[in-house]
């Protein structure tokens, strides 16, 4: 009996087991690979509020007593400005040399007191000015002075977060030039560049 009880044992067990065996084998299947979605590079804004100050260099001309007057306009200025998201709001204080002379006037220099307002684009700032302006002259022979205004546009470029290269073309009028009888404008073209701190 007892040789038929360990053959009859194998056979039991194997039967047992036999199921785990009839499929044979077979490959895993490999876990899907889960690429996450591509992120946008974040770009950052410039941020536009602080001070400021630079030196300009440009080309003025005049007209009126003025009129065919031209030559180069240079000078520093310094200003401070609010980045509201978009908006952005300043001021800024200016003094320029100018060489625009004709026969009869010339134009000794310019100093303006100016609000700037501009839409912010990123690193690059275009916006208005308006403001008062004061300016030192001959006509005649005879030394004025006066106060008038100014008005223009301008644009800001930040190459980096303190260093700016712009540009400005602004008018500047004076009704009655300081009772002289006559009224004198100049148009003035400068390029900036400015240090942000």
């Amino acid at each position: 009996m007892k040789r038929f009880a360990i053959p009859a044992a194998a056979v039991a067990a194997l039967a047992v087991t036999a199921p785990a065996f009839a499929g044979g084998y077979s490959e895993p299947t490999p876990e899907p690979v889960i690429t996450p979605a591509p992120v946008a590079p974040v770009v950052a804004g410039t941020d536009w509020t602080g001070g400021y100050a630079g030196l300009s260099a440009g080309y003025g001309w005049g007209d009126d007593v003025a009129d065919d007057a031209d030559d180069m306009v240079y000078g520093l200025f310094g200003g401070y400005d609010y980045d509201f998201g978009n908006f952005v709001l300043g001021g800024e204080l200016e003094y320029s040399a100018s060489e625009i002379e004709n026969d009869v006037a010339s134009i000794d220099d310019f100093t303006r007191l100016k609000l700037r307002a501009g839409y912010d684009l990123g690193s690059a700032l275009v916006y208005g000015v308006v403001g008062a302006t004061y300016v030192n002259a001959d006509i005649a022979g005879e030394d004025y002075s006066d106060t008038g205004y100014a008005y223009g546009i301008g644009v800001d470029y930040a190459l980096t977060d303190q260093i700016n290269l712009g540009a400005e073309l602004l008018q500047n009028e004076f009704d009655e030039f300081d009772d002289s009888g006559e009224d004198l404008s100049a148009t003035t073209l400068g390029a900036r560049v400015s240090f942000r701190f």
